[in-house]
C-alpha cells in the first residue's frame, strides 16, 4: 500500500488517531476534513491528502462544518522533531510570524527567509505566511463563536492586518462571512469577554491520563503564580501567564470534556479550559503554551506501543495508558524553578514578581522575568541561588542562569535547537547535568531525554522522557 492508500484506510475507518496528522479534501464538494469526519466516506478517486490545513486551504478547499478540521490536536511531529521544520512549526504556533513576520521567524531559526519558505513549502505544502494565516482563521472562529467582542476588534485580535483581509480569509476558509460564522452558534454561547474568560476545548489525541498530570502540577505549584484546587478527578489547575501583549490567567479542568465521563483517563476528546486575557491578541500564544505544558499534542499510540513492548515497562503502560510528559508554560520560568527549587521560587515571586492589576483568588503575581532577576542579582537583594541569602545579590547558578537568559546567551524559546541550548547551559558554571537534562525535557519539550546516572536503555528511544514518567508514577503510587 502507498502512504495515500494507508491514509484513505484511516479515513474509511474514521480513525481519530490520525486527526491533525493529515487532512483530506474532496474535489467534488470543495471541502477538507479531518480523518475522523462522520460524513459519508468519499470515493478514493475524489480524495486529495494534505499535510496541513493551510495546504488544503491554499488549494482552494474550505473547512468542513461538521468535523472542524482546524480544531484537531496538533501534529505530534512538531512536538518531537528537532529539525528546522519542526522548530518553525512550534514558533509559528507561538505566534512569531504574526508578531515578527517571516524575517523574524528566519532569524530565530538561523536561516534565510527564502530557505525557510522553501523547506516548509516542500514538506508541508504551505509556507510560513499561509500556515500563520490558517492559524489566524482558527483564532478568529474561536473568538467569533465564544465571545461577544465586536467583529472589527476580533479581526485585529486574531492577527489580521485589516478588516478586509479578515473578511476575505474567513469567507475563503469557512465559506461564510464572520457574521454568518457567529450566527451559526447559539447566542447563549457568545457571552464571554476577555475579562469574563474565553471558554475553550483543548483537543487531545487518544487516551489522556489527566490524574498523573494534575498530580505533578499540584506538587510543583508555586504559590502566587499557580494553584490546583478540588478533589482528585475533579481538580482545576489555574496559573498566571506573561504574554506578548499583556497578561493572562488560565484555568483547566481535570475532568473529561463530556460531563457524563468521570474517569481519570480520557479516552479521547478534550480538556475544558477558560482563558482570561488582558489583550485578546494573546489567545493563540496562550493556547499553544498551555498545550505544551499539558503535552496535548503527543501521540500516545506511538508512545504506548513502543514502551509497552518492553517487559519492564509493559505493566506500567497498561496501568496508565496515555501517560503524558508535561512541558512548561514558560520555558525560562521553568529553568529558574529547576535551578532554585519550589520554596526559593516562591520567595522570588513575592520579592520580584510583577503583581497583577487585579488579583484572582490566590493568583497574585507573574513569575519574575530573567532580566528583572538578573538586575536584582547584580546588586543588593535576596540571594536564593544555592538556597542561601546574600547582601550582594544572587549567589551561584541562579545569577549566572538569569544573566544568560537575559542577554540571550541561553535561548529556550520553542524554535531553539535543543542541542545548542543544552551546550549553552552546560557552559554555565554551577549548573549540574541532571538539572540541565530536566530543563531539556520540560522547558524544551524533548521526548527522549536520559538524565545522567539513570538506567534508561536505548530500546526506549525515542520516548525515554515518557518512560521515566512511567517509572516515577509507579514509585509515587
Amino acid at each position: 500500500m502507498t502512504d495515500q492508500d494507508t491514509q484513505y484506510e484511516a479515513v474509511r475507518s474514521r480513525d481519530a488517531r490520525f486527526d491533525g496528522e493529515f487532512f483530506f479534501a474532496v474535489e467534488t464538494t470543495g471541502i477538507y476534513c479531518r480523518p475522523s469526519c462522520p460524513a459519508v466516506t468519499p470515493k478514493r478517486h475524489n480524495v486529495r491528502f494534505f499535510a496541513t490545513a493551510a495546504a488544503a486551504q491554499g488549494s482552494g478547499f474550505r473547512a468542513c462544518r461538521r468535523c472542524r478540521p482546524d480544531a484537531v490536536p496538533g501534529s505530534a511531529d512538531w512536538n518531537a522533531r528537532a529539525d528546522v521544520v519542526g522548530r518553525a512549526m512550534r514558533l509559528i504556533g507561538d505566534g512569531v510570524v504574526d508578531r515578527e513576520g517571516v524575517t523574524g521567524l528566519a532569524v530565530r531559526l538561523g536561516y534565510s527567509a527564502r530557505q525557510v519558505q522553501r523547506q516548509l513549502t516542500a514538506e508541508l505544502g504551505a509556507g510560513p505566511v499561509a500556515l500563520a494565516r490558517a492559524q489566524r482563521a482558527h483564532t478568529a472562529r474561536v473568538l467569533l463563536q465564544t465571545t461577544g467582542l465586536p467583529v472589527t476588534e476580533i479581526a485585529f485580535a486574531s492577527g489580521f492586518a485589516s478588516v478586509r483581509q479578515f473578511n476575505d480569509t474567513v469567507k475563503t476558509v469557512y465559506a461564510t462571512t464572520p457574521t454568518g460564522l457567529r450566527a451559526a452558534v447559539r447566542a447563549t454561547r457568545r457571552t464571554a469577554t476577555p475579562s469574563a474568560g474565553i471558554p475553550l476545548r483543548l483537543a487531545h489525541r487518544g487516551p489522556y491520563h489527566a490524574g498523573a498530570v494534575f498530580d505533578l502540577l499540584r506538587r510543583e505549584a508555586v504559590a502566587g503564580v499557580e494553584e490546583v484546587s478540588g478533589p482528585p478527578g475533579g481538580r482545576t489547575y489555574r496559573r498566571t501567564l506573561r504574554l506578548p501583549y499583556g497578561t493572562g490567567i488560565v484555568a483547566v479542568d481535570e475532568r473529561a470534556g463530556d460531563p457524563g465521563r468521570a474517569s481519570a483517563v480520557h479516552p479521547g476528546g478534550w480538556l475544558d479550559a477558560r482563558l482570561h486575557l488582558t489583550d485578546p491578541r494573546d489567545l493563540t500564544t496562550a493556547v499553544q503554551r498551555l498545550r505544551r505544558l499539558l503535552d496535548l499534542d503527543s501521540d500516545p499510540y506511538a508512545v504506548d506501543e513502543r514502551l509497552g513492548a518492553d517487559p519492564r515497562l509493559a505493566p506500567l503502560v497498561a496501568a496508565r495508558p496515555g501517560l503524558r510528559a508535561p512541558g512548561a508554560a514558560d520555558p525560562e520560568e521553568y529553568a529558574v524553578r529547576a535551578v532554585v527549587g519550589r520554596a526559593a521560587a516562591e520567595r522570588l515571586v513575592h520579592a520580584y514578581g510583577k503583581a497583577l492589576d487585579a488579583p484572582c483568588g490566590t493568583l497574585t503575581h507573574l513569575f519574575p522575568e530573567p532580566a528583572v532577576l538578573a538586575q536584582a542579582g547584580s546588586g543588593s537583594g535576596t540571594g536564593t541561588g544555592s538556597g542561601s541569602e546574600s547582601e550582594s545579590g544572587f549567589e551561584g547558578p541562579l545569577g549566572v542562569l538569569t544573566a544568560a537568559l537575559a542577554d540571550g546567551t541561553v535561548r529556550l524559546d520553542p524554535g531553539v535547537d535543543r542541542d545548542d541550548a543544552q551546550e549553552a547551559l552546560l557552559a554555565l558554571p554551577g549548573l549540574d547535568a541532571r538539572t540541565i537534562a530536566e530543563i531539556r525535557a520540560r522547558a524544551l519539550g524533548d521526548p527522549d531525554v536520559a538524565p545522567p546516572g539513570v538506567d534508561v536503555p536505548d530500546t526506549w528511544r525515542p520516548w525515554r522522557t515518557y518512560a521515566l514518567h512511567h517509572l516515577r508514577a509507579a514509585e509515587e503510587r
